[in-house]
């Protein structure tokens, strides 16, 4: 599907006759967290590329056109290159990258059914960058690793592959220079008769100024307070100007697709949420299941999540790793960015229940593990560097403040294989001030076990499911810092410091 130039023509015309035309408003502003940047779909003429934020992703919509959005600067981190990614610049190099802590963006090919292309294979080509610096698209294929997508300096490659039916995750756009973007991008694809299908479109991006001059160093991992990500509730760091916040539309909530589910069931593929529902004064953890059609909540003591031996790597070389094992010993990690044929866990607290009933933070504790090995949880910054959430290898109870209206995705991991019972708490507080708590078992099924053994965890499941004594404030509380880009973070110009991405969008 080609967009051409003939509505500007219309345009032109409508001008010279009836005179100057009513001021273009500013192109709507799209949160890149949980966002598909490039989205490729089939219609009956061709190929079509879109972008898609969270809430579309999630209802199945096709999103939008790139011109008639700008990409949210506020989901932006502004660090320093390190080592590992060369192509940024020299180590120490300050760079900008559009990202979202939790919840990277992706390149999205599900709208195209194998079997329509040949090689059921689409091409990416960067047409074009329209800016004062560098342009540079990659993706996390691993602990510590990444792969250079696309780039606009001369060495780097200009396409890359996208498999139909396919999404490809934890997709980050960096830039080295402030100011405005125009990224040109081209998808291409040959079907089976031997038609070439194109679409092209154009993305909006503002680079706010790249200073880390004056951000704190990183802290490390210590008893804290977690604090919502928001650029808004973020004081300014000394020196560097918050860019005037561009418009928005804030997407509400997505509501709960379907009616409770029950019956037990084994998920060892797609994308499940564990989160907190409110339902007059029953506070009770489920889990979202959206690997069926429409999702369904179910109770935990009536899933297994099964982490197979596909999810199976090896702990890279490294101090940051360590917390892993020993470098070169095998570890089951479910990752941040989807996997097809990996099961995708995360955490929100969406329910418009808990949206609209609920004030603050709701608190998650990891208040027990059980299981041949340690578990750890952990999110992975735009650069690489792993920040530990939960570590049973530490002292529990542990906890994390999540805000309202969040979903967020980090990397689950387990060092042996086997069964494993988590014990977790989630607590908030209604909007009358009375205190909720709900205590669940999540059970999971490592390699190659039978996953039913992990029905029926030791002790029953101890829910609540109401109101509650407020939490004692024992164990750790991890806050999640500046050490994501390992030397410092701003978003719109102020510190930041990170419990999850809050979700905003664009378009339901």
């Amino acid at each position: 599907m080609k967009r051409t130039a003939a509505a500007i023509i219309c345009v032109a015309g409508v001008t010279a006759l009836s005179g100057p035309l009513p001021a273009r408003a500013e192109p709507r502003t799209l949160s890149v967290a949980g966002a598909d940047l490039v989205s490729v779909r089939v219609e009956s003429d061709g190929l079509v590329l879109n972008t898609r934020d969270a809430g579309q992703v999630r209802a199945g919509h096709p999103g939008t056109d790139p011109s008639h959005v700008t990409l949210d600067a506020g989901d932006g981190f502004t660090g320093t290159a390190p080592d590992r990614l060369s192509f940024l610049g020299p180590p120490g190099t300050p760079v900008w990258v559009l990202a979202a802590d939790g919840d990277f963006p992706a390149f999205d090919a599900t709208g195209v059914p194998t079997g329509r292309l040949a090689d059921d294979t689409l091409t990416v080509e960067l047409v074009g960058v329209d800016g004062p610096g560098q342009f540079h698209a990659y993706a996390q294929s691993g602990l510590g690793a990444v792969d250079l997508l696309l780039g606009s300096a001369a060495s780097e490659p200009t396409t890359t592959v996208l498999r139909a039916g396919h999404r490809r995750g934890g997709v980050l756009w960096a830039f080295d220079t402030p100011g405005s973007y125009q990224v040109a991008l081209a998808v291409t694809g040959r079907e089976r008769g031997g038609r070439e299908l194109r679409d092209e479109a154009t993305f909006r991006v503002e680079v706010p100024p790249i200073s880390v001059s004056e951000t704190a160093a990183p802290p490390e991992a210590k008893p804290s307070p977690a604090a919502p990500r928001r650029a808004a509730e973020a004081k300014n760091a000394p020196g560097v100007a918050a860019p005037a916040p561009p418009p928005r539309v804030v997407a509400p909530a997505p509501p709960p697709k379907g009616a409770p589910a029950s019956g037990r069931k084994v998920i060892a593929d797609g994308h499940v949420d564990m989160g907190p529902s409110l339902n007059g004064s029953s506070w009770t953890i489920r889990l979202r299941d959206d690997t069926t059609s429409p999702a369904a909540w179910r109770n935990l003591s009536d899933v297994v999540l099964h982490v197979v031996d596909k999810a199976k790597i090896k702990v890279p070389a490294g101090s940051e790793y360590a917390f892993l094992g020993r470098a070169g010993s095998d570890v089951w990690m479910l990752p941040q960015a989807q996997q097809a044929g990996i099961v995708w866990p995360g955490w929100n607290t969406q329910d418009p229940s808990v949206v609209n009933g609920t004030r603050g933070a709701v608190t998650w504790r990891l208040t027990s593990v059980t299981g041949p090995g340690q578990f750890k949880l952990f999110l992975t910054g735009s650069f690489g560097r792993p920040e530990v959430l939960f570590d049973s290898g530490r002292k529990l109870p542990q906890q994390l403040a999540i805000p309202p209206n969040t979903h967020a995705h980090g990397s689950w991991a387990f060092t042996r294989p086997g069964i494993y019972h988590l014990g977790v708490e989630m607590a908030g507080t209604a909007k009358d001030g009375k205190a909720l708590v709900d205590r669940r078992t999540l059970n999971i099924a490592v390699g190659d076990v039978d996953p039913d053994g992990a029905f029926g965890a030791p002790g029953g499941d101890p829910g609540s499911g109401g109101e509650g004594g407020r939490l004692a404030q024992t164990g750790a509380s991890w806050t999640i810092a500046a050490a994501l880009l390992g030397s410092g973070l701003v978003v719109g110009g102020g510190v930041l410091v990170v419990g999850a991405r809050r979700r905003r969008g664009v378009e339901g």
